[in-house]
């Protein structure tokens, strides 16, 4: 993994104009997202609001543009992805929303790796 990509929350603050409403989002909806995603503090109470949850999952998946573009692209795609999570446009898979903003940074669910057939000493006599 590149240096320059870094995965761990750099203190990046949601901005002001980016307070959602989150009316639309029902109140299950919400407890959904509080009790599952929203980081937690030593006392396991939450420390974060759901707001600044979307601001960590938008911010961390942006990061790829301020590495390889600038500071003003990767504030556009942050805000631009921060706006689909927030509109119920587009929510990723859970492990991108507990992954965003910790060391490990992992964001998928799951690898998909070619694995070679030895069942059998001809291919066409394997399993696969």
């Amino acid at each position: 993994m590149s240096s320059m990509v870094s995965t761990v929350e750099e203190s990046v603050a949601l901005p002001i104009s980016r307070q959602s409403d989150l009316t639309h989002i029902s109140e299950n909806g919400l407890e959904v997202l509080r009790r599952r995603y929203l980081r937690k503090g030593l006392d396991g109470k939450p420390a974060e609001t759901v707001q600044e949850m979307f601001w960590r999952v938008a911010s961390n998946v942006a990061l790829p543009e301020r590495a390889y573009g600038s500071d003003a692209d990767y504030q556009a795609v942050a805000e631009q992805f921060y706006d689909l999570l927030t509109e119920l446009r587009f929510f990723p898979n859970s492990p991108t929303f507990t992954g965003a903003g910790t060391p490990l940074g992992q964001l998928a669910a799951c690898f998909v790796l070619a694995i070679d057939d030895d069942m059998g000493k001809d291919s066409s006599e394997g399993i696969f």
